[in-house]
C-alpha cells in the first residue's frame, strides 16, 4: 500500500493535532493521578483521547498503582497488555470498577 504524498500544510496539520491529542491525554492521566477524575468517569467518556489511550497508562495513573501492579492487574482479568479503553468489554469494564470501587 502506498501512502499518500501530503502537502506542507496537511502534515503541519496533522502534526498539530497529534500534539493537541498528547497534551489532552496527559492532562486526563495527570488529573487521575491527582484524583480530579476517577476511573468510572474515564470509562463512561466515550471520546477519542480516552478512547485511544491504552488500559495500562490508566492503571498506572491510579494513586498507589504502579508498573508491575499494573501488570498483575491485567494479568488477572485476562486485559492484553496492548490493549486500549475502547478496546474493553462490558465485562472487563465491570471488573475494573469492582476492583476499585472507590475510584467508581
Amino acid at each position: 500500500m502506498v501512502l499518500p504524498t501530503l502537502t506542507v500544510e496537511a502534515r503541519t496539520s496533522a502534526l498539530r493535532r497529534a500534539i493537541a491529542v498528547r497534551q489532552e491525554r496527559a492532562e486526563l492521566l495527570a488529573d487521575i493521578k491527582d484524583g480530579k477524575v476517577s476511573l468510572h468517569d474515564v470509562l463512561r467518556r466515550d471520546d477519542a483521547v480516552v478512547a485511544r489511550t491504552p488500559v495500562r497508562r490508566v492503571l498506572e495513573a491510579l494513586p498507589r498503582i504502579g508498573k508491575v501492579r499494573a501488570g498483575q492487574i491485567l494479568d488477572e482479568l485476562g486485559i492484553s497488555e496492548t490493549r486500549r479503553v475502547q478496546g474493553l468489554g462490558v465485562r472487563q469494564r465491570e471488573r475494573l470498577l469492582h476492583l476499585f470501587p472507590s475510584q467508581g
